[in-house]
């Protein structure tokens, strides 16, 4: 069952469109990767479906609902949880604080029981819960950004690069992380550099170059085919970048 799709979608910023007929789905029991070479629209796709990029035309479609239009603290309302590539802690909070910041939109009373089951998900944390977020190490903050988007208790999780610029045995942590969270029941979609590891989690997967989507499908054809292996990287000349299921 889908629970996040777009439709045709074209989006960007300011006149800029980035993305160009875009369509992709999400099933509540997915890891969906988004991949492809630098530029290609993968952040800008994810930015439009939590009102970050405008959509020219096309839809953003949550749970059957259109989000064409809302703003972004609207859309986490409603279940969606997003991880920016950058910035996504706030280093001068502890790490508890950065996970208390994560409930702002509950009026539940089980905001400290969410806080120690993110505790439970990431014990790497549990240590410096009173420290400082800034003293934390690369892998340690992504954990943290990711558990903050956690503590909204969302739908849907989306995060944009969360392995970017860790070291191997964090990326290997992080990704076994976001195993878990989709088998506890909640669906990621993410843009992922690491192309080899991220195939190795996800059960479908994306590849988009020069903004529009060129490949849908599982990862193994994906890693079996030569020409797509190439678009991966940007070294196909872009007369031959044609799409294969998109």
């Amino acid at each position: 069952m889908t629970i996040l799709e777009t439709l045709n979608l074209h989006a960007g910023y300011g006149k800029t469109v980035i993305i160009q007929d875009v369509s992709i789905r999400v099933g509540r029991d997915e890891v969906i990767a988004l991949i492809g070479p630098n530029g290609s629209g993968k952040s800008t796709l994810l930015k439009s479906v939590v009102g970050l990029a405008r959509v020219f035309s096309g839809q953003v479609v949550y749970e059957g609902r259109p989000l064409n239009g809302s703003r972004t603290h609207e859309i986490i309302r409603i279940g969606i949880g997003y991880v920016p590539q950058v910035e996504n802690v706030f280093t001068n909070l502890t790490v508890e604080e950065n996970l208390e910041m994560g409930a702002y939109i509950r009026k539940d009373n089980g905001v400290r029981r969410d806080l120690e089951e993110i505790f439970e998900l990431f014990p790497e944390l549990k240590p410096y819960r009173k420290r400082r977020a800034a003293t934390l190490s690369g892998g340690e903050r992504q954990m943290l950004a990711i558990g903050r988007a956690l503590m909204s208790r969302p739908k849907l999780l989306i995060l944009d690069e969360p392995t970017a610029n860790l070291a191997p045995k964090a990326v290997a942590k992080v990704l076994s992380k976001i195993e878990t969270i989709k088998e506890a029941g909640i669906p990621v979609l993410m843009v992922e550099q690491n192309v080899k590891k991220a195939l190795q989690i996800c059960s479908r997967v994306y590849l988009m170059v020069s903004g529009r989507c060129v490949y849908e499908g599982d990862p193994k054809s994906l890693v079996e085919d030569e020409r797509l292996r190439k678009m991966c990287i940007g070294v196909l000349p872009e007369d031959e970048r044609k799409p294969v299921t998109c």
